[in-house]
């Protein structure tokens, strides 16, 4: 759920970019960055916040779209069940590959667990399978080392965006 939230929010911020190029012959207002929320469960507003950055980082993605995975704050069982499905889907996605030129998008309200899920989803991962694969994770800097050090044997370009 929250996935397709952040998805619908980049394509929202994409089809805004699109339209704006066209109108940059007429004079257009400054857009204002995002703050970072500090409700963990305002999906909206982290949707809008984790949006502005994946546009920022999306150079050399040659897919139609990226793929957002929001990573659920909180110890709820209601949120551990929503982690473990999303982690799952995760798992399968990175055991089957995922086609140069695409991006992969891992956020979240608790950088820590974004840590987690991300080392988790990619701990089986074979050696050079993500090679030419963006892998963009947003987190804090204390989480960089273990995540950069869990994708690097994949073979992907790991950007890590401190929040």
């Amino acid at each position: 759920m929250y996935k397709y939230a952040l998805l619908a929010a980049l394509a929202i911020t994409g089809l805004a970019a699109c339209s704006q190029q066209e109108e940059a012959q007429q004079p257009t207002e400054q857009v204002q960055a995002v703050s970072k929320p500090t409700d963990p469960n305002d999906s909206k507003a982290w949707n809008a916040y984790l949006g502005q950055i994946v546009q920022k980082n999306m150079q050399g993605m040659t897919a139609d779209r990226p793929f957002p995975y929001l990573v659920p704050a909180g110890d709820t069982d209601d949120a551990n069940a929503l982690r473990q499905r999303q982690l799952e889907q995760v798992q399968d996605t990175v055991a089957r590959g995922v086609l140069p030129g695409n991006m992969l998008v891992f956020a979240g309200p608790d950088s820590a667990k974004t840590g987690d899920f991300v080392t988790a989803a990619f701990k089986d991962a074979k050696p050079g399978s993500f090679k030419d694969v963006i892998v963009l994770v947003i987190g804090d800097a204390g989480d960089k080392d273990r995540v950069t050090a869990a994708l690097q044997p994949t073979g992907a370009t790991v950007r890590y965006v401190n929040m």
